[in-house]
């Protein structure tokens, strides 16, 4: 079973607290800024309660896909929004491994909160490098994750640390994950319906194939709906300006609207579009009609190009009609995410969840290694089990 934060041990320990703080970040005259902090701010809970149990607080995250050390890919401007976040000063090193490392964490005081710069700095992170990983672990005395974005990584710091460390657990955010997707999982009301956007049909497919297990509807949509219109011998004509599926992603649609027969799940695909960059107003009522009278809704990828005024009237449409669903709203994906804020509807949803491709992953049903390693008994239980 995984232990949460709260059952661990922490009071005047060292306490590896891998985060994720992969946040887009805006660049002007003054240096960098933060532009979306909603990962931070998931991270405060856990983050304040080491504080207040006098834990000595070593923050570590990565920064994009740097080659070697990228000044533009720092974890600076995360540190000092933090700090703001915080009321407290938020160190960050130069490094997050050697001998400067060791002496700073030697001498950390109970309750003071260091950030270590970028672990992607050091190619050995997502080699899971057993050297690196021992680096990272001897740092501290307790490991806990609150980074469930990159919990389907076998890295150094998800994976590795976690091995070595028999003392570990996860802290709140990921805690509330468990709770809300695990009821995708188990226990879903019923109407259950799954929106589904993005572009690749072979990114979600297994995703896909365990929804059919439990949803009763699918909403396809975006780029991704190509696929299945080529795939659904209706006569349906790309549009000329349309992005192009691949030929094994029209196999792959063929396979899953099969599937989808099989299981009785009803399949519905854009009836129009606005210049095949967004559902157009038939689809939009179709879509809302299945949406408010949902009692369970997932929703993953956008349904058009929304980052655009002309193409963002779908993707709102959907977030809305989700909001006002009855029964248990969740949502996952960073653009996905964008786009309920954007339509400002965040605040009336279940569950915003902090992961793309980790959340698709926990929702095949296999478990994910980030979680998997956490679990401190032999006998392995059902993935993303707490105690």
């Amino acid at each position: 079973m995984i232990k949460s934060v709260e059952e661990l041990q922490v009071s005047g320990k060292r306490v590896f607290t891998r985060v994720d703080f992969n946040v887009p970040l805006k660049h002007d005259a003054d240096g960098a800024k933060v532009a979306d902090d909603t990962r931070i701010r998931e991270a405060l809970p856990t983050i304040k309660y080491l504080m207040e149990k006098g834990a000595k607080v070593i923050l570590a995250s990565h920064m994009g896909r740097p080659d070697g050390r990228d000044p533009k890919l720092s974890l600076e401007p995360v540190a000092t929004h933090l700090s703001g976040l915080l009321g407290a000063e938020v160190l960050l090193t130069d490094d997050c491994v050697g001998d400067g490392i060791e002496m700073i964490v030697k001498y950390l005081k109970a309750s003071q909160v260091i950030l270590l710069e970028n672990l992607r700095y050091h190619k050995e992170e997502e080699e899971n490098d057993s050297a690196f990983a021992h680096a990272l672990a001897g740092l501290a005395e307790v490991y806990v994750t609150d980074a469930f974005g990159t919990a389907h990584r076998k890295h150094a710091s998800t994976y590795g640390v976690p091995s070595i460390m028999p003392v570990r657990g996860c802290g709140f955010l990921i805690k509330k994950e468990l709770r809300f997707l695990n009821k995708l999982l188990e226990s879903p009301e019923h109407p259950y319906v799954a929106v589904l956007g993005g572009s690749k049909v072979s990114d979600k497919i297994k995703t896909i194939e365990n929804l059919f297990m439990r949803a009763d509807t699918m909403l396809i949509a975006g780029a991704m709906a190509h696929a299945f219109n080529l795939a659904s011998d209706s006569g349906f004509k790309l549009p000329a300006n349309a992005k192009k599926p691949k030929p094994d992603e029209v196999e792959y649609a063929k396979i899953l609207i099969g599937k989808a027969r099989a299981k009785d799940v009803k399949l519905l695909l854009p009836a129009d579009d606005v210049d095949s960059f967004d559902i157009g107003p038939r689809t939009i009522e179709l879509f809302r009609a299945e949406l408010r009278k949902a009692r369970t809704v997932f929703w993953n990828g956008p349904v058009g190009m929304f980052e655009k005024p002309e193409y963002a009237k779908g993707s709102m449409a959907v977030a809305a009609a989700m909001a006002e669903s009855p029964g248990l709203k969740v949502v996952g994906g960073g653009e996905t995410v964008a786009a309920v804020n954007m339509a400002g509807v965040a605040a009336r949803l279940d569950h915003i969840s902090t992961g793309g491709g980790a959340t698709l992953e926990f929702l095949e049903g296999n478990g994910l290694p980030g979680l998997d390693i956490l679990d401190t008994f032999t006998k392995k239980t059902q993935p993303g089990a707490l105690t």
